[in-house]
């Protein structure tokens, strides 16, 4: 098969596209041949060695991914939810989707939905759960309240602020150009700051006197702290990522002083606490993909001879919504 693959840590232009053996199978996984791979920040940091696991080389990078069951192991089949052979399905993996094939647990596969276009699930995956997970049950907003969404031409960003107006929320989407704020517009937002042109908490100020009941950051850096300084009393802080590449500080004093929750949200943490919590939210989720409601923002889709440009988009910042790579005509 046909693979993506890092051989040594770097940049995107590290990845070069090579022919190797299909991945292995255990009896409990599943074959999926790749149709659709989504291009998320974290793949970035893996193939940078920067991100919080360290993936030894050499290694497939991609993390989200679409595709047809082509094989499974000896032992699916046993549990009424598995999928087989023929079932159009979506997943996640730490490494491993930037291939024509994967192998994948059989347990961690999702069918997709009839009439769900390939591509649409695998972009919806990561970005919308992230975001709903984090909104829903760690924020927990609730309909009028205000919410800033920094970083929200992104993937995460641009899902937070569609979810965020279906939760009924008032969206306030912060992003760093023109085009980032329209697509935010059209997926709910109502108030817009471009932070290259103004001063954050000055904007901030003038837009929401009143102060903000939410903020859900997946960029860190220099845009943490001036957004949480515009939370009202009892605000809530919700961090999701560091797209930066900067882990901001946050003074406590300012915590201490408003009251605010500072609150995080991380995929394998929230599904072993919260289990209840995230098979309620998965079931919401897939109905407002479903229905139409939650459909994410395809920015930018590649060849897959194009990974390294697909890569490189992400890298620097320039994404709107997400990024896909095609692999259906490999």
């Amino acid at each position: 098969m046909r693979a993506a693959v890092c051989s040594e840590y770097g940049p995107p232009e590290v990845a070069h596209i090579q022919v190797m053996p299909a991945p292995a199978m255990s009896p409990t996984q599943a074959r999926v041949r790749v149709s659709a791979a989504s291009v998320n920040f974290p793949d970035v940091l893996i193939m940078a060695n920067e991100y919080q696991m360290q993936v030894p080389t050499p290694f497939i990078p991609g993390s989200e991914f679409s595709g047809v069951v082509v094989e499974t192991g000896d032992d699916v089949g046993t549990a009424a939810s598995t999928v087989k052979v023929g079932d159009r399905v979506v997943g996640t993996v730490l490494c491993g989707a930037f291939a024509q094939e994967v192998t994948v647990e059989a347990e961690m596969l999702t069918p997709i939905p009839d009439g769900v276009d390939l591509s649409i699930a695998a972009a919806f995956g990561v970005a919308h759960r992230t975001s709903y997970h984090a909104l829903r049950s760690v924020a927990r907003v609730q309909p009028g309240e205000e919410l800033i969404v920094l970083g929200a031409g992104g993937g995460v960003g641009l899902a937070a602020v569609q979810l965020g107006s279906v939760l009924g929320a008032s969206v306030t989407a912060v992003a760093s150009s023109p085009a980032k704020l329209d697509a935010a517009a059209a997926r709910g937002a109502t108030k817009f700051v471009n932070y290259r042109e103004v001063d954050l908490r000055s904007a901030l100020k003038e837009l929401l006197p009143g102060g903000a009941d939410v903020v859900l950051d997946p960029v860190g850096g220099d845009l943490a702290e001036p957004a949480l300084r515009c939370l009202r009393w009892g605000g809530r802080f919700v961090t999701v990522g560091y797209a930066s590449g900067t882990i901001p500080r946050i003074p406590l004093n300012l915590v201490l002083l408003k009251g605010i929750q500072v609150l995080g949200f991380q995929f394998l943490n929230f599904a072993v606490n919260a289990a209840d919590e995230m098979q309620r939210n998965e079931a919401e989720l897939l109905d407002l993909l479903v229905s139409g409601r939650a459909v994410p923002h395809i920015g930018a889709t590649f060849a897959f001879e194009d990974v390294v440009a697909a890569l490189r988009m992400v890298a620097d910042g320039r994404a709107i919504g997400k990024v896909m790579l095609d692999l259906g005509s490999q």
